[in-house]
């Protein structure tokens, strides 16, 4: 009897545990050996991937990212130049003028080789030829077999490509001078999730991956030093830089040197390449190492040696403040056009202005926690990667350069925000990266209001919480996918506050804050909701005899309180335009949110001076 009980009771509790851990995602394990032919910027790609099918669903279809394709004529990101009215300024030439610009795509007058593509030469399903077809920027594969739930299945293919002259982000020979910046190079796997499939066209945008093992053997030229994401396998055989000085380097005597690459638990792989790169490694304290690769340029060399001490210190603050960086190595390249973030490593513009650099290196590196580790869908989400990002690069700078300043200052932050609510032209940060109407409003809703979602959050729940969901965060979900429902949730259970309601306003809707104090008459002071979001408000009364009070308004939504030392007053519900309240003095002053976190967009009316 004790036994059938015990058995009964076991399978209770792993139904139970079932239940409640309905997370999952994919994995791949990725296998490539490539070889790089610098005369005429073409590559052979095999490629082995092991797809492990972690879904409960069967699948009869995958696809693939082929994202050098984008650049050719015609394809979706040319026509997305054509036809947006604010065209990326990187991507197209102006042919009319400043007064009346007429924007040109880049793209369109690529020639044969200077295009980009991938083509599929040949690919198997568990050794057996599969059916696909290419739409674009996507490959799609009809498979012999469904890969079952729990199931795994072995693709091999043979590919080619060619590196487009320099777009955006990826290319050869870009306006630095950088021979191969290889951003999204490779036939990439899509994430299927709870979702489903997202295979989106490469437009432009951000991106999202499954997460997995890389291996990459890269053959080329031996007078080009690569860096990019993994540990390198063979550094005495390669030299650059990253060879023990106190062991014998064993070069090759062939024109082509092999670089051997492993990256664990990653989404993406990137590597640039170049002949005149310098090379420096600096250790940061119990944590990894930096690598540094830039031009031997004398009129940059200085600006990149200074940045190295502040790169240490800005990653120790990011381990301090969100979570410990998990890998050995990350690696800062030139490459880029303005700067983006990969695995391990970040392609950024190096030919520019000392701070311009430092602040481009506080983003990217804070993107190795907010998007590398921390991986929502940029495509749907971009607010959560970008803002967040934001977030904590400005703590970065207040903390090394503001500090003693008192509290970090986010008015150009709320300024930005306001003028794109002012333009008309504001859409909800649920509108995915691609779909925005202008880059402007996809700028500043994914940089900007991400970044105030943080910086309110804080407003909200108390600063003290929003540090501490901030850290949990990244415990609960590294290597994982989060959702915006995923952040509420955590800053939900640190706080005891509910905030459906904020992610429902701040995020799906374009609602706006705008509170005033709307009379002051014997001591009672009446204040007044105009605009359509609802918030918690702090309120600053200063009296006739010199001292003031502050009050605390909590929202009746929340359903709790962030801790204060204010005078806590009575819930105010968001269905009631007015809140009244009497004052202990005679009142000299009221004023709403002195800390300047709540968006509210018309401050005019946020004071009142009793004549």
């Amino acid at each position: 009897m004790k036994k059938i009980i015990f058995s009964i009771l076991t399978l209770i509790s792993f139904s139970l545990f079932s239940q409640n851990n309905t997370y999952w995602q994919q994995h791949v394990d990725y296998t490539m050996d490539i070889d790089m032919n610098v005369e005429n910027f073409q590559f052979d790609g095999l490629q082995k991937l092991v797809y492990t099918n972690n879904s409960p669903d069967n699948l009869n279809v995958v696809f693939y990212h082929l994202q050098f394709n984008a650049f050719q004529t015609g394809s979706q990101m040319d026509m997305r130049l054509q036809n947006i009215v604010d065209p990326d300024g990187r991507m197209v030439n102006n042919i009319g003028t400043k007064e009346k610009p007429i924007y040109e795509s880049r793209i369109s007058k690529l020639k044969p080789n200077e295009i980009g593509y991938q083509k599929i030469i040949s690919l198997k399903q568990n050794g057996t030829p599969v059916n696909y077809e290419v739409i674009g920027t996507i490959l799609k594969v009809t498979l012999n077999t469904p890969i079952k739930a729990g199931k795994k299945a072995t693709f091999e293919m043979k590919f080619k490509g060619q590196v487009p002259v320099q777009i955006r982000r990826s290319g050869r020979n870009n306006a630095e001078g950088i021979a191969l910046s290889m951003a999204q190079w490779y036939p990439k796997l899509a994430e299927y999730d709870i979702e489903g499939w997202h295979a989106n066209q490469y437009i432009a945008r951000e991106f999202y991956g499954v997460w997995g093992d890389f291996d990459v053997t890269i053959h080329m030229d031996k007078n080009y030093t690569i860096g990019g994401t993994g540990y390198l396998q063979n550094p005495q055989q390669v030299g650059h830089g990253y060879e023990n000085k106190s062991k014998k380097l064993n070069l090759p005597k062939s024109d082509k040197l092999t670089w051997h690459f492993k990256a664990p638990n990653v989404h993406d792989f990137t590597w640039a390449a170049d002949k005149d790169y310098l090379h420096d490694i600096v250790q940061v304290p119990n944590g990894a190492s930096l690598h540094f690769l830039y031009e031997n340029n004398p009129e940059i060399i200085d600006n990149w040696k200074k940045m190295q001490k502040v790169t240490v210190k800005t990653m120790l603050f990011y381990n301090k403040t969100v979570g410990e960086y998990p890998y050995k190595q990350y690696s800062i390249i030139q490459g880029g056009d303005g700067g983006m973030e990969y695995g391990m490593c970040t392609l950024v513009n190096g030919n520019v202005s000392y701070n311009s650099l430092i602040g481009t290196m506080k983003h990217e590196m804070a993107h190795s926690w907010f998007q590398f580790v921390l991986a929502s869908n940029e495509i749907k989400h971009s607010w959560m990667d970008e803002g967040f990002t934001s977030y904590i690069s400005s703590l970065a700078s207040h903390e090394f350069n503001d500090k003693k300043n008192g509290k970090i200052n986010f008015e150009r932050t709320y300024t930005t925000y306001n003028y794109l609510v002012k333009s008309g032209k504001e859409e909800p940060l649920t509108t995915q990266a691609d779909r925005f109407n202008t880059n402007m409003a996809f700028s500043i809703a994914s940089y900007v209001k991400g970044q105030i979602f943080l910086s309110q959050l804080g407003y909200i729940i108390g600063e003290e919480n929003l540090a501490r969901t901030l850290k949990k965060f990244f415990t609960d979900f590294k290597f994982k996918h989060p959702n915006p429902n995923d952040i509420k949730r955590v800053a939900e259970k640190i706080s005891g506050i509910q905030l459906d309601w904020y992610l429902n306003e701040w995020v799906e809707t374009t609602n706006t804050i705008d509170y005033a104090v709307k009379s002051v008459s014997n001591n009672k002071i009446t204040l007044n909701r105009i605009g359509q979001m609802p918030m918690p408000i702090d309120v600053k009364i200063t009296y006739t005899d010199g001292s003031s009070e502050d009050f605390y308004i909590p929202l009746q939504m929340m359903l709790g309180k962030k801790p204060t030392l204010a005078n806590t007053l009575p819930y105010w519900g968001w269905a009631n335009q007015e809140f009244t309240f009497t004052a202990n003095k005679t009142v000299k002053k009221v004023e709403i949110d002195t800390s300047l976190l709540m968006a509210d967009i018309d401050r005019s009316n946020n004071v009142y001076e009793v004549k």
